[in-house]
């Protein structure tokens, strides 16, 4: 799986932003550097003045004016350097942009050409054709059936139009009940009254 993943192509472009941006690593380690030198330039002249050799803390103060000479020369280097660095990597970005609203214009001219005056002029004659067509379809139809037979087709045509405008009407009926109804006496038979008066003997 991992191996079909592609490589990231470099261009041109990256290689000069990554050169640059080497130089200004290369300059910024020189700069270090120059300020160790003035730090030790400035502690010989020290030393020596303390010793009361002037001349020779005059050299050491002098090499180290150098030094610090250098030391602006390259900040302005690097601040040029950084400045290329940043121009570059904007114009990629407005290149990018570019190329993003290249695209778009071209998906929109697709979209109308697609949808030019021509082609929607032609689907709406497509359509009036269809039209067209089937209108003749039903007059051959018509033709072919008897009087009586057009009138019963335009009575079916009335009422599936009555049936589709009115409102379906659900007549409401008693369900069907699951069990056997259980029936209860309220008077008994004639014959068990009869059979359960005894007479008392007086």
């Amino acid at each position: 799986m991992g191996l079909n993943q592609s490589v990231p192509k470099i261009t041109a472009q990256d290689r000069a932003i990554l050169d640059l941006k080497l130089q200004r690593d290369k300059l910024k380690q020189y700069q270090r550097k120059i300020q160790v030198i003035l730090d030790q330039e400035y502690e010989i002249a020290k030393s020596y003045l303390a010793a009361g050799d002037r001349d020779r803390a005059t050299i050491a103060l002098r090499r180290r004016k150098y030094q610090q000479s250098l030391l602006l020369k390259t900040d302005g280097q690097l601040e040029n350097l950084e400045q290329l660095v940043s121009t570059i990597e904007f114009s990629l970005v407005e290149i990018s942009v570019l190329h993003g609203l290249k695209q778009g214009n071209e998906v929109l001219k697709e979209i109308h050409r697609e949808m030019s005056v021509e082609s929607v002029e032609k689907l709406m004659g497509e359509t009036q054709e269809a039209r067209e067509y089937q209108l003749e379809i039903g007059n051959l139809l018509a033709n072919q059936l008897s009087v009586d037979d057009e009138e019963a087709v335009q009575e079916e045509l009335r009422q599936l139009q009555v049936q589709s405008t009115r409102p379906e009407l659900h007549a409401e009926l008693p369900s069907v009940p699951a069990e056997q109804p259980v029936t209860t006496e309220t008077q008994e038979s004639p014959a068990k009254e009869a059979r359960e008066r005894v007479p008392v003997p007086g």
